[in-house]
């Protein structure tokens, strides 16, 4: 329990508590947090999300830090003063732009706030070892001294061959080789599964796995939709200038960066249903249908909404979409984003095993697939952990029967577009392909790979032309 008034930090020990019961993603709980509280700053919310989400995602590289210079097995060190310790390990060596002094000081009076004085000595005692480990030197290169920093780079910047990675010196080495384990310092340094790491090193090759690497522990791009049926692009940029939020057109025509943004619900234009949020990728999907006014549209898997509601205004809202989804608290959250944004030509439905839907009745279908989601691994900061290679199995089989109810459900003619946000090639293309063997008369129109930071998340999408 916090006493008193609560920290940053205390709080962000709180929810990865909650985090370890693995009933809710941090997102959630730091939405639940910051929607109640009113006493955080701004900067102060940043750095709560910041803190909650970093440790998290570089858990294995705390982990790694930590656990040599502990006097006792790590399994015997109580969770929560694992979390403190992975916080302050997280500020010492991930973070630029806390001073060492601060990072200590600051987490073990955390442990007083939360009910551990007695774990006071114990706390300071290891993260200024820790801190005398760090140092205050950078490189450009990997290396067994060398640990990744969490730099956040414009989104121009992951466009480059070249990318601008930082990574903070130790006075010792403390992890492998990069030269000669490649493997082994990718899963520590960055802090993911080996299993995944490995299947990208054998498809795309060091460089390319090390920029997915950064980029799924980057901070991520947050990109709005403008919904240009109630203002254009240009017009809700200079709404935001005026407010003193700064933003940066995107290769989509209704896509702005914001690379400073404040709260979500505080942006100009949230409650009028002037914008949503989506990233650059995602909204390439709903163009790939090609809506026109009057369609008739299925929306397979369609909660919690961003790609329904962007078919929509593409349509200009003329026309009918029949948004499905399996659960209902997830249509209940597609309905409130359909009405802020005042969309009408949206139906949302339960999908239930005795209510089958009408036999080639749409013009098209879009199958925004369930998946393994490791394009998108840095906005639920838990799901690098929860990576299981065998799972592609039973996703590919949902996946497929997804692709058979589409078959039967687009007209002649009709079109399905395929999307994931997943880099998998058995969600994807192979799959694809399959799917074409055994309907050869498919015609694959439009096929996008998204690649991580090339500039935005990681997916897939296939247009198809059904017979």
């Amino acid at each position: 329990m916090i006493s008193s008034m609560p920290s940053v930090r205390a709080v962000a020990v709180q929810l990865l508590q909650r985090c370890r019961s693995g009933r809710s993603f941090a997102s959630d709980w730091l939405d639940r947090w910051l929607t109640e509280d009113t006493t955080f700053s701004a900067a102060d919310r940043r750095l709560l999300t910041q803190l909650v989400c970093g440790v998290i995602r570089r858990r294995a590289t705390l982990d790694a830090l930590i656990q040599p210079l502990l006097e006792r097995p790590w399994s015997a060190v109580e969770p929560v003063l694992q979390d403190l310790l992975r916080l302050g390990a997280y500020q010492l060596v991930v973070l630029t732009h806390i001073p060492a002094y601060a990072a200590v000081d600051e987490t073990v009076a955390s442990a007083e706030k939360l009910g551990y004085t007695r774990a006071k000595g114990f706390l300071n005692a290891v993260l200024r070892r820790l801190a005398t480990l760090v140092s205050d030197e950078f490189t450009t290169t990997p290396a067994a001294d060398a640990v990744p920093v969490d730099d956040p780079l414009p989104w121009q910047a992951w466009t480059a061959e070249t990318l601008p990675l930082r990574y903070r010196r130790l006075r010792q080495a403390r992890l492998p080789d990069p030269q000669r384990q490649k493997l082994d310092y990718l899963a520590l340094a960055f802090s993911l599964p080996r299993s995944l790491l490995s299947r990208w090193l054998e498809r795309q090759g060091w460089q390319e796995t090390l920029r997915w690497a950064a980029w799924f522990n980057a901070p991520p791009l947050v990109w709005l939709r403008v919904n240009t049926r109630k203002i254009s692009r240009e017009l809700f940029q200079n709404r935001l200038a005026a407010a003193g939020i700064a933003s940066q057109c995107g290769p989509h025509p209704q896509s702005l960066h914001l690379p400073d943004p404040p709260p979500i619900r505080q942006i100009p234009g949230y409650a009028e249903g002037e914008f949503t949020v989506q990233d650059l990728s995602a909204m390439l999907v709903a163009s790939a249908v090609e809506p026109r006014p009057g369609m008739r549209i299925l929306d397979l898997c369609a909660a919690p909404g961003g790609k329904t509601t962007h078919l929509a205004e593409l349509m200009n809202d003329h026309g009918h979409i029949l948004a499905c989804d399996i659960h209902p608290g997830r249509l209940d959250t597609l309905r409130a984003l359909v009405q802020r944004l005042g969309l009408t030509c949206i139906e949302p439905h339960l999908l239930t095993p005795d209510a089958p839907l009408p036999a080639k009745a749409f013009d098209a279908v879009l199958v925004d697939a369930p998946c393994s989601n490791t394009g998108v691994l840095h906005r639920r900061a838990e799901a690098r952990w929860r990576w299981h290679s065998r799972d592609l199995k039973t996703l590919t089989r949902r996946q497929k029967e997804l692709l058979q109810q589409a078959l039967a459900c687009v007209r002649p003619g009709g079109v399905i577009v395929y999307s994931t946000c997943s880099l998998e090639p058995e969600e994807n293309d192979e799959l694809i392909r399959e799917l074409r063997r055994s309907c050869p008369n498919l015609q694959i129109e439009e096929e996008y790979h998204a690649f991580p930071g090339r500039p935005a998340d990681g997916g897939y999408h296939v247009r198809l032309r059904c017979p």
